[in-house]
């Protein structure tokens, strides 16, 4: 039986607002956190009142119509009304069809949100489960390490998948290296979390089910009909003081290489939400976006939804974007199998929420890292390689990309 043929329960949903909540992340369960949150707004959960799992090809289209399922079947009282309070799934997908890592949908027991000055809290089949601050465990600090390729297998990777690009066999490819480390037991996820969203706090900074991040990459967002995404490709280095960083900045904008791979990503974009939303748009021309170690090249994209997809099923429809996948991407997904000698399990992948109406928000899973449940840690990172890349700069932007998550845990 298929994850999407699986009996599904009906679930009953109540919503309240309550005062301020000031902060997500004390509320979170220290060993399996469930958050999506950006400058304080967003949501957490806790516990789990509905797991699903998918595998294969077809795990997005098929969550997404559980989803559907899920929600038409649910007993919803909500008079918050916001997006992301009533019925929320939080989500995490792997990169790859062939992966082994399960996709999952988790409804918590409990979601607290905040977004706008309004603060909610939604129980799922009458959950009791207390909502409460709790003090972050003991510090600890680890080193990530060389993981399955190291920086050599990395830039004879990129060597050869500059070879054919160069050949004509695709455009771009995205190549991922990882790193890996271990937890100490007992060890509180909270700090890794608290230390990405003060350190990134214009990203994405999520928790799903052992998938930890922040992200500076909005996949798809739905919210009142309205489809918007930020699309990132090309990406430098920020300069050590403000005139080497303006430098930078003016470098990256008239970076040919640079604008190449951004122009392939955003191409992949608009053609994805072709027949779903209409008006669809891009920004003329992409903006630098400063983040506290690097600079992207970024184009927003908006649109108006046309045929009730939920976020969920643009998200399928999106994934995987040329910005992590390369083009075509078809191609370029089987060049990654050929030359990364890793499985990328949910680094690339959507990871967010959607709720009961079809709104939702979805970042790319990059910054990110997985923990096992015996407490290893794996964490990827990956460049953009075009015709004109070099081995050694490609390498050089992977340890930036690292930077965050390097720093989070260590």
């Amino acid at each position: 039986m298929t994850e999407s043929a699986q009996a599904l329960p009906a679930l009953t949903v109540e919503t309240r607002a309550v005062d301020q909540v000031t902060s997500l992340l004390p509320l979170l369960d220290p060993s399996a956190p469930l958050l999506f949150v950006r400058r304080g707004d967003g949501i957490a959960g806790l516990g789990e009142a509905l797991r699903l799992e998918f595998h294969g090809p077809d795990r997005l289209r098929e969550a997404a119509d559980a989803w559907r399922r899920v929600s038409a079947s649910a007993t919803v009282s909500n008079p918050v009304g916001l997006s992301g309070s009533g019925l929320v799934a939080f989500g995490a997908f792997t990169f790859d069809d062939e992966s082994e890592r399960a996709s999952v949908l988790i409804v918590p027991e409990v979601i607290v949100g905040r977004r706008d000055g309004v603060s909610w809290v939604t129980r799922v089949n009458g959950s009791k489960r207390p909502v409460e601050h709790r003090p972050l465990g003991a510090e600890y600090r680890i080193s990530l390490h060389q993981g399955t390729l190291d920086a050599d297998g990395y830039q004879l990777a990129v060597a050869e998948a500059v070879r054919r690009i160069r050949a004509g066999e695709l455009s771009k490819v995205v190549l991922a290296r990882d790193l890996i480390g271990h937890l100490p037991e007992g060890a509180d996820l909270r700090r890794v979390l608290v230390d990405l969203a003060l350190g990134y706090p214009d990203t994405w900074t999520f928790a799903v089910d052992g998938l930890l991040g922040s992200s500076p990459e909005t996949l798809v967002r739905v919210s009142d009909g309205v489809v918007t995404a930020r699309v990132l490709a090309g990406s430098m280095a920020r300069g050590a003081d403000a005139e080497a960083d303006h430098a930078a900045a003016v470098a990256l904008a008239t970076s040919t290489k640079d604008l190449d791979e951004h122009r392939f990503a955003v191409q992949s974009v608009l053609a994805a939400l072709t027949g779903h939303a209409s008006g669809v748009v891009a920004s003329d021309l992409p903006f630098a976006l400063k983040l506290p170690n690097l600079w992207h090249l970024a184009s927003d994209v908006e649109g108006t939804l046309s045929d009730g997809s939920t976020a969920l099923d643009l998200a399928a429809a999106l994934h995987p974007t040329a910005a992590v996948a390369g083009t075509p991407t078809s191609t370029a997904c089987e060049v990654i199998r050929e030359l990364e000698p890793l499985d990328r399990r949910r680094y690339g992948g959507p990871v967010g929420w959607v709720d009961g109406n079809g709104s939702g928000k979805w970042a790319v899973a990059l910054r990110s890292a997985e923990v096992a449940a015996d407490g290893g840690i794996t964490a990827y990172a990956g460049a953009g390689i075009v015709a004109d890349s070099d081995p050694a700069r490609e390498l050089a932007e992977t340890r930036l990309k690292f930077r965050p998550i390097v720093e989070a845990f260590g």
